[in-house]
């Protein structure tokens, strides 16, 4: 289980407003849905969506950026595997979300994740990391794929090659962006975000929200909003739209 960490110190000189605009969807199906997402939302076993999945995946779907102070237990990886699947266009065979995660090994869990929960919908997602064989992504990304999830160094090593296209990506998903940093992988993700369309759409979730965390929202975000300190024994949540003309 993952360990708890403290949030408040990182937080302390940043100024937030509660959102009056964020609606609690206290069921999937008041999510308005894709039949076939609901279909597989129910199928992988849910019921009921968590504090965070009831505040963050109508948002996402709306194209808004956001900022989820999230850890594992809260059903983050549902959260945004069923906005991307909800926002796809499945009749286009081209990469429409980018998620980028720390490890291997969460970036082939939420490549499952989104195959499990789009199971009805004829997705294509496939798992882009290092230690693999390197012709086995190009052969897969050369064929189409919709969501690509990735480690920043192989994903930004396939854009360089060309074998990932990025004309048609609408959303980036910055997972565990906390730990991307800490093991160096800033610069890595600041060149990928360079070769994506102006308007791409950032989702970044974070156990912590360190300045070098700040920083890069403000760089890669437009007027997020922001859904913090989330507390997995009691599942209560602030929610905060911080708009940044300041």
């Amino acid at each position: 289980m993952a360990e708890k960490r403290g949030q408040t110190e990182d937080l302390s000189n940043v100024e937030f407003e509660t959102s009056e605009d964020v609606e609690v969807m206290p069921t999937f199906n008041s999510m308005c849905l894709h039949e076939e997402l609901l279909r597989g939302v129910y199928a992988y076993g849910f019921e009921k969506p968590s504090a965070i999945q009831q505040r963050a995946i109508v948002p996402m779907i709306n194209g808004r950026d956001v900022i989820a102070q999230a850890q594992s237990g809260t059903g983050k990886t549902a959260t945004f595997s069923i906005a991307v699947l909800q926002m796809l266009d499945t009749t286009l065979r081209e990469t429409q979300v980018l998620c980028l995660s720390p490890t291997r090994e969460l970036a082939v869990q939420i490549q499952k994740v989104i195959l499990a929960l789009g199971d009805f919908m004829s997705v294509q997602c496939h798992a882009c990391i290092g230690g693999t064989n390197l012709g086995e992504d190009i052969r897969k990304l050369d064929y189409g794929q919709h969501v690509v999830s990735g480690t920043p160094g192989r994903v930004f090593d396939m854009i360089r090659r060309r074998v990932l296209r990025t004309r048609s990506i609408k959303m980036l998903i910055l997972d565990e962006a906390d730990e991307m940093l800490n093991k160096g992988f800033k610069e890595q993700i600041y060149d990928v975000y360079r070769y994506l369309p102006p308007a791409t759409q950032v989702v970044l979730i974070s156990a912590t929200l360190p300045h070098e965390i700040l920083e890069m929202t403000s760089k890669f975000m437009t007027d997020p909003i922001r859904i913090l300190k989330i507390n997995i024994s009691h599942d209560s949540i602030y929610i905060s739209d911080y708009n940044n003309n300041n």
